[in-house]
């Protein structure tokens, strides 16, 4: 009942009034995100003029049992080039809180991803997100993650484009 009162609630905050987004979407994830399992989005139509900053957003609850969280991304470019980036995100603060916000024990949080780019050539982009996350000492990652329960990715006009749109 939590999950889906969050998630009614999160598309209603991100649906009102929003007019710095180019692009956001939100995926639920089962159970359990699996190591091998990506979060695929694909972006079609953007502005190849203009320049963009690019977020990860994720909600977690409770039972993610780490401060950090490690993802992989691959950025596909329209003509097959692919940028694939290893990222860390600190997740809670040294006393357990979590950062983000959210209340109850669903918080979301926006991540920087990339900033300043520009999408110069038309076509679909192609969004891949995989968690990276292992335990300390162990080579093989967690197969099965808890506790992330949605991974999204928000495409934003940076201010000055939106300055200048005015």
């Amino acid at each position: 009942m939590h999950r889906v009162f969050g998630a009614i609630l999160g598309l209603f905050c991100f649906t009102s009034c929003d007019k710095t987004a180019a692009f956001h979407e939100f995926k639920s994830l089962p159970d359990h995100w699996q190591s091998d399992s990506a979060v695929v989005f694909k972006i079609e139509d953007l502005d190849t003029l203009a320049r963009y900053n690019a977020f990860i957003s994720l909600r977690n609850d409770n039972s993610y049992a780490f401060s950090n969280l490690f993802l992989i991304t691959d950025m596909q470019f329209p003509n097959g080039k692919t940028i694939t980036d290893t990222l860390e995100y600190e997740m809670a603060r040294p006393d357990g809180t979590w950062m983000g916000s959210g209340f109850g024990d669903l918080k979301e949080s926006k991540l920087w991803y990339k900033e300043n780019i520009q999408f110069n050539e038309t076509g679909t982009y192609t969004f891949s997100i995989k968690q990276a996350m292992r335990r300390n000492g162990d080579v093989d990652p967690i197969a099965d993650l808890e506790g992330i329960r949605d991974v999204g990715l928000r495409i934003e006009k940076t201010k000055e484009q939106l300055n200048g749109s005015e």
